[in-house]
């Protein structure tokens, strides 16, 4: 069990940083999709996810992604479109064995490709593995 910073149990959504009031995108919903998990995230942030096609900018993106789904990183740039500067990708991709899987070397290439750094997993479902994606930081110059 995890634990939030007052001792309480925290909440899947809480896990992955979402809020009351956050905006949360989605893109790639399917009927295979962890529907606790989305409800989780709706009750937890007190509003629906907005769809891709939404002209919102919002704090963070759920990203379903089946090796079937077509091109990594071209999902992953649109939901970059979609995010405030601050936001961040979770991308969800089937765990090892199921259908769907996604190899990790696919996800670390679309992911350097789309100008993204996996920063860490989180693990809130039983069928899907979860990877927090965020913009790159620009490097700042080095003295000498």
């Amino acid at each position: 069990m995890v634990k939030d910073d007052a001792g309480q149990v925290a909440t899947p959504a809480a896990r992955l940083g979402l809020k009351p009031g956050d905006a949360v995108g989605e893109i790639g919903y399917d009927d295979d999709v962890d529907h606790d998990l989305r409800e989780a995230i709706i009750e937890e942030i007190g509003s629906d996810l907005l769809d891709e096609d939404a002209d919102d900018v919002v704090d963070a993106v759920l990203l379903w992604w089946r090796e079937e789904d077509g091109d990594l990183t071209d999902a992953l740039v649109d939901g970059i479109t979609m995010l405030a500067d601050h936001g961040v990708i979770w991308l969800l991709t089937p765990k090892t064995g199921r259908d769907g899987y996604v190899e990790s070397s696919e996800i670390a290439e679309a992911t350097r490709t789309a100008g993204l750094a996996q920063t860490t997993s989180v693990p809130v479902s039983n069928g899907w593995m979860i990877a927090r994606l965020a913009r790159q930081k620009s490097g700042k110059a080095r003295r000498a």
